[in-house]
């Protein structure tokens, strides 16, 4: 019996929707996910432009509610190219769960539902805790005297840095994986990171500090 899908594709402003910025990409993993798949059915594809935010994230997302109904109606699930294109909410996350409709992130097709439910509660912890901080760095700034930029530019480019880094992590989970799975040391898998020509973020070779960070991220 064949594997029935349906494709759902988000970008959060309305300039990257006009643009295609970001939805190529999404498309381009999904293909490649489904094509090594022997079995399936790509029953539809819904993509998103998101422009808001608001406490009834489904109400800001009318083609999810429609992906939603037409995985019900053929007991499909939803795919979607990385877990952070869904949500980063936790509310939002338990809400699909408990739609008891299911998906699967490409960036992650091993997770189940309660890896998925921890990564959105870590990540949303983490965003609350990056604003706190950069609220209280200002905080102390305007305390000593100084004369501030603009704060929201600030805090979107710790939010920006931040949720690259943990996309960075998430995308080398299986090969960390396996190779803690052969027992190597941490100075071992610096090393044959190196060896296997993976590089580090910034384009760079492998040193302990970086894996002990992509680690703790992970």
């Amino acid at each position: 019996m064949a594997i029935k899908f349906v494709a759902y594709y988000r970008v959060s402003t309305a300039r990257q929707g006009a643009s295609g910025l970001g939805l190529e990409a999404q498309r381009e993993s999904v293909a490649r996910y489904l094509g090594g798949i022997s079995e399936h059915s790509l029953v539809a594809e819904f993509t998103e432009v998101e422009t808001g935010k608001g406490k009834d994230a489904l109400d800001k997302r009318p083609q999810l509610r429609e992906a939603i109904a037409t995985a019900k109606r053929h007991r499909a699930t939803i795919l979607i190219a990385k877990l952070d294109r869904l949500a980063r909410n936790v509310h939002f996350i338990s809400g699909l769960q408990e739609a008891r409709v299911p998906f699967t992130a490409v960036d992650m097709p091993e997770a189940n539902e309660l890896v998925i439910h921890l990564m959105a509660a870590m990540a949303q912890h983490e965003a609350r805790m990056i604003s706190s901080r950069t609220k209280a760095a200002l905080a102390a700034k305007l305390a000593r005297g100084e004369k501030l930029g603009n704060p929201h530019l600030l805090m979107r480019g710790n939010k920006a840095k931040a949720r690259n880094a943990r996309t960075f992590a998430t995308s080398l989970k299986t090969t960390l994986g396996a190779l803690q799975a052969q027992g190597l040391t941490q100075r071992s898998i610096v090393e044959e990171l190196n060896r296997l020509g993976v590089r580090t973020s910034n384009g760079g070779d492998w040193h302990l500090i970086q894996l002990q960070r992509v680690l703790g991220r992970l």
